[in-house]
């Protein structure tokens, strides 16, 4: 299979569902070898027995974003499988809203550990890979329009994508000598499995009017945004088309955050 991705080896974490599924069909249909990683070994290699089914290259392999040793273990299955490494998409991330006042040392530390810290370790591991391989790379940061405006009921998940913002900057700034780049997207209300828990989890707490529904309203193009509206920029990404861009944050939000 021929396309905008021929050959080129994508690492996506959290790729078994939602957004990281939508990318990694979208990869494959480019021709990239799209690999799955997951909490979730089943569902990932689910996900790449039918894009395999449909012609594409895909493997799944079980990672946790915040265990150094796993997302190591899972680029070196990408590499010893397809020879090298060419983007790696810190995708996986999580949410578990509370009201402002109601906000725990144990909601905040889980939410950053994985939204944060997932991404530090993800971009590190992915990093000395491309220097070892001395190839160019590419490392792309799942953030979020939470990250620009705060949410009463998101805080923690707004304060961590802030940080990825931040952090992709930053990796910008110190892995360019090495002829990598550092980008981001920040999709907005986007129909996934994530949102339909959020929705349940909100209407728990009493703040179901912060929910999709609510959100989606404010969306000037008149929508929520589906998995694959994120996939056409991820191929950007992904690819060369973008060999010049680095610290920088697309949004994907149908016009809900003008910033």
């Amino acid at each position: 299979m021929t396309g905008r991705l021929t050959n080129r080896t994508i690492v996506v974490t959290g790729g078994a569902s939602g957004i990281g599924a939508a990318l990694c069909e979208g990869f494959a249909a480019e021709g990239a070898n799209a690999v799955i990683a997951d909490l979730n070994l089943e569902a990932g290699q689910a996900l790449a027995d039918r894009i395999s089914a449909a012609g594409g290259s895909a493997s799944a392999v079980r990672v946790d974003v915040t265990d150094r040793d796993a997302v190591r273990a899972g680029i070196a299955a990408a590499v010893e499988r397809y020879g090298r490494l060419d983007a790696y998409f810190n995708n996986a991330g999580m949410n578990s809203p509370m009201k402002y006042l109601d906000v725990t040392e144990a909601n905040f530390d889980l939410i950053m550990k994985v939204n944060v810290l997932g991404v530090l370790i993800g971009a590190q591991e992915a990093a000395q890979q491309f220097i070892a391989q001395g190839t160019p790379g590419k490392i792309v940061n799942t953030a979020s329009i939470a990250g620009r405006t705060g949410f009463s009921s998101f805080a923690p998940y707004s304060a961590a994508k802030a940080a990825v913002i931040s952090l992709t900057q930053s990796g910008a700034r110190a892995l360019a000598e090495h002829d990598i780049t550092v980008n981001g997207f920040a999709p907005g209300v986007v129909a996934t499995p994530l949102w339909t828990k959020l929705d349940k989890e909100l209407d728990e707490i009493g703040e179901g009017q912060n929910g999709f529904d609510s959100m989606s309203s404010s969306i000037l193009l008149g929508r929520p945004a589906d998995p694959s509206d994120i996939v056409p920029t991820g191929i950007f990404l992904a690819g060369p088309d973008s060999d010049y861009i680095t610290g920088q944050i697309i949004p994907i939000e149908g016009g809900m955050i003008l910033v």
